[in-house]
């Protein structure tokens, strides 16, 4: 029984940093915000040109052309600007 269960937590300490990779949308209230202007300059760096960026539910929803013309749609934590796994977070 105490194998398992150190297999177990040993699964859960390997899972923590990619399941902190997907990240959520932040809990916290919109005055710990980021400013969407910061998130707006790290993807126009990154050769994004950002139609919108809307705010839903802790997440900034980013519609926005990637170098190739194509769109794109993604989700950031509204308060740490880490990236979601799920560009529809936010309309949860």
């Amino acid at each position: 029984m105490t194998r398992s269960f150190l297999i177990a937590l040993a699964a859960v300490a390997l899972a923590g940093p990619a399941l902190a990779a997907g990240s959520m949308c932040s809990k916290a209230p919109a005055s710990k915000f980021q400013p969407q202007s910061v998130l707006k300059g790290q993807l126009e760096q990154q050769g994004l040109k950002v139609r919108r960026i809307k705010t839903e539910s802790g997440c900034y929803e980013v519609y926005a052309i990637d170098k190739a013309g194509k769109k794109v749609n993604e989700a950031f934590n509204a308060e740490t600007l880490a990236k979601v796994a799920n560009a529809e977070a936010g309309e949860n």
